[in-house]
């Protein structure tokens, strides 16, 4: 059985070249109403979604996130847009709902023909001064943990194509 929904999940995969353009108002909008659609404990919705599109902002997640690596390189890829995904640091499943909306964010982006990618390390940017600094810049309060940066733009190229499925990934008992 194929659907278009499972289409999509079959063919997302990381992308790690971007072009420079920005993606649409529209198609960010679409990526970000999906987002807030992800399934979350008891329906709290403790995640919440912060739009990064300016160098400036877009230059200090990189260095951040590369400071915490130990690298100096670019480890968004180059993507126009950065979507930080965090949540309630009091709620019991805080990472879980903020795992599914990175899920849901990657997926809507594969449906509209864009790139995506879940950037680690925004748990250690986050923690740190300089991350709880941006967070009140931002004018977000209380305590947050970050979950992960969901990368987007358009490709520059192909995506690296599927690996094989592992033939014990399902156990059916």
């Amino acid at each position: 059985m194929t659907n278009e929904t499972l289409q999509t999940i079959k063919n997302r995969r990381s992308c790690r070249s971007y072009q420079p353009r920005q993606i649409t108002d529209e198609q960010l909008d679409a990526v970000l109403e999906a987002g807030t659609y992800a399934a979350s404990a008891m329906g709290r919705q403790s995640a919440k979604i912060v739009v990064v599109q300016d160098a400036a902002t877009r230059a200090q997640l990189t260095r951040m996130n590369a400071a915490v690596m130990g690298s100096d390189g670019d480890p968004m890829y180059g993507a126009p847009t950065i979507l930080v995904v965090l949540a309630d640091a009091n709620s019991k499943n805080a990472v879980q709902d903020g795992s599914l909306v990175m899920g849901n964010l990657m997926l809507a982006a594969a449906s509209l023909g864009l790139g995506s990618c879940w950037i680690n390390r925004a748990r250690e940017e986050f923690d740190s001064e300089e991350g709880k600094a941006l967070l009140k810049k931002w004018g977000i309060e209380g305590d947050w943990i970050g979950v992960g940066h969901c990368i987007l733009g358009y490709p520059a190229g192909e995506c690296k194509p599927a690996a094989a499925r592992k033939p014990d990934y399902i156990v059916k008992v």
